[in-house]
């Protein structure tokens, strides 16, 4: 194997300075939570993953065209509904 010059000790120097911001929320999805809230949570740079209970459809269109125009993602996957807000990329390639 060749010679490989890495330095650790400056790595840190060009990782990109935007840094991740906001939680990963973990919730229902069964029309308990008021969608005001959904779309808050996503508006403050939140991801949901919400376990589906009942018609996805019904349940989740009350906010997501507000979360599409504001530049959030949905995807239904499994039994979940995941949302990202804007500039988080929900990534299917491995599907």
């Amino acid at each position: 194997m060749g010679d490989f010059n890495l330095n650790l000790q400056t790595a840190e120097e060009h990782l990109d300075g935007d840094d991740a911001e906001g939680d990963v929320v973990l919730g229902v999805l069964d029309g308990s939570t008021p969608p005001e809230e959904w779309a808050e949570s996503i508006a403050r740079g939140n991801t949901l993953v919400l376990a589906i209970e009942g018609d996805l459809n019904k349940l989740a269109s009350s906010f997501a065209r507000e979360v599409k125009d504001m530049g959030g993602q949905l995807m239904h996957f499994r039994k979940f509904l995941i949302v990202s807000p804007p500039g988080v990329d929900i990534d299917t390639d491995n599907l």
